[in-house]
């Protein structure tokens, strides 16, 4: 027995110094916790020593807690975790990957590891007097000396709080004192911090949106684009993206303020239609010409501390380097992004947070305007060659080539009039969404005739 209770304290030990070891490379950790054995052999076969399990996460706990790392606990349930390893390779890796739905934070986390609450970062206990809240967190914003933390952790604060006084002030004194551009640049960092925060079930949320060119006429059924992208696999598997249905208004969403951007923010999370957002009129929108599907996003990405134990903290990638998942999601984005194309007129932009909406419409028109001569010049090449066939009737050999597309058109006797050569960056659209736009113009057929 004496040999056990010096086994089980050398463990302890070991991973406590493990956690002292990686807590300055971490800002959260997850830590799993067992109710009895036969659902710790159930989550780790083999392994029924609770006694032991328990103390390990108990000292982790009050190490990451110590040094500032934010500890949520998810309590392992055998039914949930047999569901979610039907059907997967019984790998390290796939029981690593399972996740409780509502995670424990802050001192209920610790109270469940049976860690001193206290240690949890209790918040932030804010004064009523507008003027020196708002003196703070301009200061805060303003100093170059100073983590952008602290700007954040504040302004979180607020804005759980509802205070947009001392936010709507804090704009204002920074306008008097520093200027309009650092105002809107207050403003603007308020925004960023509003659209995410520790919301909901899981350690983060934030809001995502879909910008949308629509066509003029008969807009497509928002439900009915929501479902196909959360069907395409095109979304990370450690984010769980909940869309509103009905389409948002981008002009509206850009009227927001920071306060209530947050408000959106809490509504979604907890599963609300937004009090700030209702559905915007199909018919403006198609007038307008954009739309946008609103969204939240659950983060599930915490590290999980066996995983951390065994291989450290998650490396964050190079500037400039992708993933092979990345490339992959972002490829099954481009073929929904073409299938959506196809089937409704409309063309979906890219998932950006609610503060990049305006942004990302901009840059779509402004290509969008670069790229229209690619169809003024086919346009005009197939007025010319119409010309030079002398009123003989052509039709069209599209052929697609690298990520350009070549036109050569035929008369009925199979004569080559002309060809035309356009580079991917010339079209407003790839290669195959243009097909649609050349049939609309001259026939189109798959071989030259008389061949």
């Amino acid at each position: 027995m004496v040999q056990a209770a010096g086994r089980q304290d050398q463990i302890v030990d070991e991973a406590a110094a493990r956690a002292r070891e990686v807590a300055p490379a971490l800002d959260s950790i997850l830590v799993t916790h067992y109710p009895d054995a036969d659902t710790l052999d159930t989550f780790r076969p083999g392994e029924t020593d609770l006694d032991t399990v328990a103390a390990v996460n108990m000292a982790v706990a009050t190490e990451l807690a110590a040094s500032g790392v934010r500890v949520f606990v998810q309590l392992a349930d055998r039914a949930s975790f047999r569901r979610w390893m039907a059907g997967r390779a019984d790998t390290q890796e796939n029981r690593w990957a399972w996740r409780d739905r509502s995670l424990l934070r802050g001192a209920a986390a610790l109270k469940v590891l049976g860690v001193d609450p206290t240690l949890a970062s209790p918040p932030e206990m804010l004064g009523n007097a507008p003027g020196p809240l708002a003196d703070r967190l301009v200061a805060a914003f303003t100093d170059e000396d100073e983590e952008d933390s602290e700007f954040e952790e504040l302004a979180h604060a607020l804005m759980a709080t509802g205070r947009n006084d001392v936010l709507d002030l804090a704009v204002r004194k920074a306008r008097d004192r520093i200027g309009e551009e650092a105002a809107d640049d207050l403003t603007w960092e308020l925004l960023l911090v509003a659209e995410g925060g520790e919301i909901g079930p899981s350690g983060w949320a934030g809001l995502v949106s879909l910008p949308v060119a629509l066509p003029p006429h008969d807009v497509p059924d928002a439900t009915d684009l929501r479902e196909s992208l959360l069907a395409a696999g095109v979304l990370p598997p450690t984010a769980d993206t909940r869309f509103l249905p009905g389409w948002r208004s981008p002009d509206a969403l850009a009227g927001l303020d920071p306060v209530a951007v947050r408000r959106v923010l809490v509504d979604m999370a907890a599963g609300a239609e937004p009090r700030d957002m209702r559905p915007a009129d199909t018919d403006e929108l198609a007038a307008k010409g954009f739309g946008v599907l609103l969204g939240v996003r659950f983060d599930w990405s915490v590290p999980l501390w066996d995983d951390v134990a065994a291989n450290g903290p998650p490396q964050e990638p190079q500037e400039g380097e992708e993933a092979p998942e990345d490339a992959t999601r972002a490829a099954a984005f481009d073929r929904w992004r073409a299938a959506a194309f196809h089937a409704t007129g409309c063309v979906p932009l890219a998932l950006v947070p609610l503060s990049e909406i305006q942004d990302e419409i901009a840059d779509f028109l402004a290509e969008a305007g670069q790229q229209v001569g690619g169809i003024e010049e086919i346009r005009a090449f197939v007025a010319e060659a119409r010309h030079e066939a002398a009123g003989e009737e052509l039709v069209c050999r599209p052929e697609v080539i690298g990520g350009g597309l070549e036109l050569s058109l035929y008369t009925p006797g199979g004569r080559c009039v002309d060809s035309l050569s356009l580079s991917a960056d010339s079209m407003p659209a790839g290669a195959e969404e243009m097909l649609r736009l050349v049939e609309a113009i001259v026939p189109v057929v798959k071989h030259p005739p008389g061949r």
